[in-house]
């Protein structure tokens, strides 16, 4: 009983019920249309056939009289299937005809009969079971005898009856079939809400491994469970940031934050040289800003993967980032020994966030030049922009000695620096800034070989919305 009272309150009963509903009233609507147009049709040829033949006996009377008018009603009275008729004095006294005995008030009346009447043929029972309903045209005759000629219901009236049992009949099987398949479909769909539900409680009792259960039919279930699961997974990757943050500001902060408290101590312990408590202080400073750029950079990076951003998106020019970023750190590479190249012939515009863009170009540059250094007899980064019919790249790329294919995928996670970046300063945030940029700008960030398969390629890949 519970489940047949859920069953009732779900959308698919209730959109059942409402259809029964309008397919039963239009299914009325029309029978009685049909019915009543197909009345009125019999009804008129009644009249016509009925007029026709009254104008044939009238024909016959001016042509032989009365007797001749009593041997046509005698001959068509007995033909198979014959019409109504009466012929009789003005006194009601039958004389010819096919009927035995006929609704008292009949004959009193000229033209139509206004209702249908009851009579008898000869030889049947004068039972009240037993009598017909006809239909009928009265006219006197100049020698004031009284002609009927009518027509039987009975055909109508079956063909009425025939009709109602057919709607009914046809409501019926309406009927059961809507309650069969609004049984089941409703049970389906109700076990599919009790699942769905049944997942959420699971899910909202702490497991975000739990997904909504999907059918494969592509219904709107299926399209609410896939939604809400890509919402869940998006969740779960939030967690998981979450708590890889936590672990990364308690393992990888508490060494600079140690450094800072033994730097400070030093300096309250070096109460008689002045240039030496103001160069830990100047350190401690140094390394304050730099927890408070690593603290920021965390910071964008959650607020880029959580889907938000507060700075604006305008159209903004790649190649005259490219030359700015390339401007900049013109000086850093040469003092580093290494070669920064620029290849970017055309001026390609998107739809951005500059100082992002500009951010994470620089940092993947400043990577690139760092580790770069050192590494071969001609050090180089190569700063490409490219347009295809599908895509739009920026590439860095140098011949250091680039990240193992098998690192590739760590190298872009927050504070992951591997063995080789170990003697390098950085908080290992460069490339995860990076990524967290190119998903808010529905792009990818790609690691490859460089060219030559030495050194590596950093790639920003845009989707080209003029081609898609």
């Amino acid at each position: 009983m519970h489940r047949l009272r859920a069953l009732m309150k779900t959308t698919a009963a209730r959109l059942s019920a409402l259809f029964i509903l309008l397919f039963a009233a239009c299914a009325v609507v029309l029978v009685v249309y049909v019915s009543s147009l197909s009345q009125r049709m019999i009804t008129s040829q009644t009249q016509e056939a009925i007029l026709e033949e009254m104008a044939s006996l009238t024909t016959a009377y001016e042509r032989r009289g009365i007797t001749g008018l009593v041997r046509v009603i005698a001959v068509r009275s007995r033909q198979p299937g014959a019409n109504l008729y009466m012929i009789t004095d003005h006194n009601g006294l039958i004389l010819s005809g096919n009927v035995e005995m006929i609704e008292p008030g009949v004959l009193d009346i000229t033209g139509w009969t206004e209702e249908p009447f009851y009579y008898s043929r000869y030889g049947e029972t004068t039972e009240v079971q037993d009598l017909h309903r006809a239909v009928a045209h009265v006219s006197r005759l100049p020698n004031q005898m009284i002609l009927l000629v009518g027509r039987d219901l009975g055909e109508p009236e079956q063909y009425r009856y025939i009709v109602r049992r057919a709607l009914m009949a046809a409501l019926g099987m309406m009927g059961i079939g809507a309650a069969l398949i609004w049984f089941f479909v409703g049970r389906k769909a109700l076990k599919r809400i009790d699942s769905i539900s049944d997942a959420s409680i699971q899910i909202m009792g702490g497991d975000l491994t739990r997904r909504l259960p999907v059918s494969g039919s592509g219904d709107e279930f299926d399209r609410l469970s896939e939604n809400l699961n890509a919402m869940l997974e998006r969740i779960a990757a939030l967690n998981e940031g979450l708590r890889q943050v936590s672990d990364n500001i308690a393992h990888d902060l508490k060494t600079p934050l140690t450094r800072l408290r033994n730097r400070a101590e030093a300096a309250l312990a070096e109460t008689g040289d002045e240039n030496a408590a103001r160069e830990a202080l100047e350190r401690t400073i140094a390394e304050s800003d730099q927890l408070i750029r690593t603290f920021n950079a965390i910071l964008m990076i959650s607020r880029l993967e959580a889907g938000y951003s507060a700075e604006a998106t305008t159209k903004v020019d790649l190649s005259a980032i490219v030359g700015d970023v390339v401007e900049l750190y013109e000086p850093v590479a040469e003092e580093a020994g290494v070669t920064l190249n620029s290849e970017v012939t055309d001026s390609i515009e998107i739809t951005g966030n500059r100082e992002l863009l500009a951010q994470a170009l620089s940092n993947i540059v400043d990577n690139a030049i760092k580790y770069s250094t050192g590494s071969c007899e001609k050090p180089s980064v190569t700063v490409s922009l490219t347009s295809s019919a599908d895509a739009i790249r920026l590439e860095v790329v140098d011949n250091g000695p680039g990240i193992p294919e098998s690192d590739r995928h760590r190298a872009t996670e927050r504070f992951v620096r591997l063995e080789k970046s170990r003697n390098q300063p950085g908080s290992g945030l460069g490339l995860s800034l990076a990524r967290a940029v190119m998903a808010f700008h529905h792009g990818e960030l790609t690691l490859t070989d460089g060219r030559n398969s030495q050194g590596l390629t950093v790639a920003m890949v845009f989707p080209n919305s003029k081609n898609g």
